[in-house]
């Protein structure tokens, strides 16, 4: 009687058990900064549907979830999903099929590796990027001399890692019917002694880059997975693409759809008449993965070609200014005409005058609107006096590793007066109250450790200068991660989907080998992405055996 008596007790309890709620990822063991607005921590959340449902403690999260699998962190570090702030994805994956001159410490470098390439390529055009005079100890151009008499019937142009400079041959100039009277505006085609010498800044580079032999369907393909390999190791779930045409974003959306393409990316819609004609009366687009609604705009070029247009001249060329790719004017019109379409308009600005025109043209245009979070893309170079114009409706978005590259000639470039508003990343902050932070890669590396390292430390790799290159600009440790997750999803409308791990927002998280809150200062760099995980799911793993299924795990 007493074993009926107890049996029929303990039926009665588990009959008043509540059910457990199926659940298809808890993750455990981890030392977890979700990045919400109070920067909370925690230890174990749990997955439904690619998107998080709940944060807390492991015995909790398995007394009130039915698991299906189980990923154990082993006490290392996440975070929410990196984003890049401002990259070239399509572009990192087009230089993969091309010649990387990345690094080259002379001309004469360049010109072996492009030897070596034709040799094995045999290419009907050769095409390469990565180049940097800044790293040669001759510090000049170079000119086309030299690849005119080794391909004389071969079309080549290089292009400088900026994207903002290009060494184009003889032949190259003749397929683009670049001749001595041709005209150069927003930009410059170089000439000495009367002759070309093959060097095209900015604008004139289009004419060379529109006779290249246009890119199949596979090349793009190709380029776009190579691009996402490299991203996923290094920890990236959202990519904000720097300006791309319709083909490729609709290419994008594509292998999106087909589940090929993992990578998350917020498109920034080159600014070309066809590219507006179609997206600005379409109207923004938006899946899980795509989001359209923005135009890239360059209003100047670059420091290191001497294209950033500058309000003095520049200190190492006297009576050179710079120059704007898009006047004052056409600024404003364009961006009435992005405003009234409901698009944010991101526009690449280097020098303090291109800076202070895009203000203008965004301030004219967003004139009692609140909410629009346009952005100033690098906002390198930014008079004292005009700082106070940044706000979370004008948000810098800029790339660290820039000035730990750039600080060995900058000041070169504009002065000691003027290289106290360059690269000013906490006093951007301090008045906008946002900054967003990514690489421009290829420009740069991909790695986001070291943006992470730059924005803090304020050094390069080798760890230079010893108390950081204008220390006073370092970012915190927390405002560095928040530029790279939530304030980055908030410049792109997404804050309330990503950015943070919270209740209802997707699962991206990287997985770190080590606490990159905590870690000395100068072992940023050495931090290992261990996994990426985007939608829940599992897209970069150093470690595969990490995610087991229940079962398994119960059994062992």
């Amino acid at each position: 009687m007493k074993n009926i008596f107890f049996f029929g007790a303990l039926i009665l309890m588990l009959s008043c058990a509540p059910e457990k709620v199926p659940a298809d990822l808890l993750v455990k063991n981890a030392t977890i900064y979700t990045v919400d607005d109070s920067f909370s921590e925690a230890s174990a959340f749990v997955v439904k549907d690619g998107k998080i449902l709940e944060l807390g403690l492991k015995p909790e999260l398995e007394l009130k979830y039915s698991i299906a699998e189980t990923y154990d962190a082993k006490g290392q570090t996440i975070v929410p999903g990196l984003y890049d702030g401002h990259a070239h994805f399509y572009g990192l994956g087009t230089v993969l099929q091309q010649i990387n001159l990345v690094g080259t410490q002379s001309y004469d470098e360049v010109l072996e590796r492009v030897q070596a390439f034709q040799q094995e390529k045999q290419m009907d055009y050769i095409i390469g990027r990565g180049w940097d005079q800044n790293d040669w100890e001759m510090k000049e151009f170079p000119t086309k001399k030299e690849l005119d008499s080794l391909f004389p019937d071969t079309p080549v142009a290089l292009t400088r890692i900026d994207g903002h400079a290009m060494v184009a041959n003889n032949k190259a100039l003749e397929i683009a019917g670049i001749t001595n009277e041709t005209k150069s505006e927003g930009g410059e085609i170089e000439k000495f002694d009367g002759e070309l010498t093959g060097i095209l800044i900015d604008n004139p580079m289009l004419l060379v880059e529109d006779s290249f032999p246009k890119p199949t369907r596979e090349f793009n393909i190709q380029a776009l997975m190579d691009a996402q390999e490299i991203c996923l190791k290094n920890g990236l779930t959202t990519i904000n693409d720097a300006g791309l045409n319709r083909d490729v974003i609709e290419l994008i959306d594509s292998l999106q759809q087909s589940g090929d393409l993992k990578m998350r990316i917020y498109a920034m819609v080159s600014n070309s008449k066809d590219n507006l004609d179609y997206y600005l009366s379409e109207g923004p687009f938006k899946t899980d993965r795509l989001n359209v609604r923005s135009v890239k705009v360059y209003a100047d070029g670059a420091l290191g070609s001497r294209g950033a247009a500058m309000r003095q001249p520049y200190s190492d060329k006297e009576g050179h200014f710079g120059a704007m790719v898009t006047e004052a004017d056409s600024l404003e019109m364009l961006a009435r005409r992005i405003a009234t379409a409901g698009f944010q308009m991101n526009t690449h600005a280097i020098g303090d005058s291109a800076n202070i025109a895009v203000i203008r043209a965004y301030e004219k245009a967003l004139k009692g609107e609140e909410g629009a979070r346009w952005k100033i893309e690098h906002a390198q170079i930014v008079s004292n006096g005009d700082f106070d114009h940044f706000s979370k409706n004008i948000i810098p978005s800029v790339q660290p590793t820039h000035a730990t590259s750039d600080m060995y000639w900058a000041e070169d470039r504009v002065g000691e007066d003027r290289i106290k508003g360059a690269y000013a990343y906490q006093t951007l902050l301090d008045n906008a109250g946002i900054v967003v932070l990514g690489t421009d890669f290829p420009v740069e590396e991909v790695n986001p450790m070291y943006t992470f390292y730059a924005a803090v430390a304020r050094k390069d790799l080798q760890h230079y200068p010893e108390g950081g290159f204008q220390k006073k600009d370092a970012l915190s440790r927390k405002d560095a991660l928040r530029g790279m997750t939530q304030w980055a999803a908030y410049s792109n409308f997404e804050d309330s989907e990503k950015g943070s791990l919270e209740k209802g927002k997707f699962a991206d998280f990287t997985v770190l080998d080590r606490n990159i809150m905590e870690v000395p200062e100068d072992s940023i760099p050495k931090i290992k992405v261990v996994a990426t995980f985007i939608n829940g799911e599992k897209v970069y793993g150093a470690h595969v055996e990490a995610v087991t299924s229940t079962e398994t795990e119960t059994r062992h």
